[in-house]
């Protein structure tokens, strides 16, 4: 026959010999207090992040939407259109943004209210090709020089996209820009966008001012417009 295991001393000891080997002095109950309770409050941070995922940063609706539009405006600088062309100037609008973490689980496809994203699009129609190719040649070197990181090409319209590195860490940035000419139409099209905020409490979209207003001129290099080239070929 097997001889029985025995018992673990904590079952069999006294209720006043397992005390003496907890701790003895004040000081070291007070740190295994403390300790149990640092581990329960990291606990609840872990999962309060699983469930409400990564926070939203703060925005300033007004000072987006003046980046927005100086952005957009340096583009047609650049662009160099002749004449006094119609720009058809849209207003900044607000985009959806989502529920993080697992709670976007219980808001499939729902967007939150108190959180915004921001996109500003400017078009002008009939711009030659020639003018157009030439305008988003100098907005593309402009970009790379400034640190822009090209993600996406035209694939059946002439351009680009670009985004900001510096958009990632301030969402007050023009996170992203977008240029296009559209071949049928002679349409050349510049977009701006800015990342996902967290808006003001006071804020309302239909009341914004700052959507009809137009930004301060900011200082920058002026742009020189291509000379004009010979038709005779050398």
């Amino acid at each position: 026959m097997n001889a029985p295991r025995p018992r673990p001393w904590y079952r069999t000891a006294s209720r006043r010999r397992l005390l003496r080997r907890l701790p003895a002095s004040r000081s070291a109950r007070a740190l295994v207090v403390l300790c149990a309770a640092l581990v329960a409050a990291a606990t609840i941070a872990a999962l309060a992040w699983l469930w409400y995922g990564t926070p939203y940063p703060q925005s300033d609706p007004d000072r987006i939407a003046v980046r927005l539009k100086d952005q957009a405006q340096r583009a047609y600088d650049e662009a160099a259109l002749p004449g006094r062309p119609g720009v058809e100037r849209g207003r900044v609008e607000t985009g959806t943004c989502y529920y993080r973490g697992l709670r976007s689980v219980a808001h499939i496809d729902q967007g939150r209210s108190d959180v915004r994203s921001f996109r500003l699009a400017r078009q002008v129609r009939a711009v030659p090709e020639d003018i157009a190719l030439s305008g988003l040649q100098r907005m593309r070197a402009r970009l790379e020089r400034e640190g822009w990181a090209l993600v996406d090409t035209g694939v059946d319209r002439s351009g680009f996209r670009f985004r900001n590195p510096a958009g990632e860490d301030d969402v007050q940035q023009v996170e992203h820009v977008d240029a296009r000419w559209y071949r049928g139409t002679g349409t050349y099209t510049v977009s701006a966008y800015a990342g996902c905020g967290k808006l003001p409490d006071c804020f309302y979209e239909y009341t914004w001012p700052e959507r009809d207003r137009a930004p301060e001129a900011a200082p920058r290099t002026p742009v020189t417009p291509p000379a004009a080239r010979s038709a005779t070929p050398r």
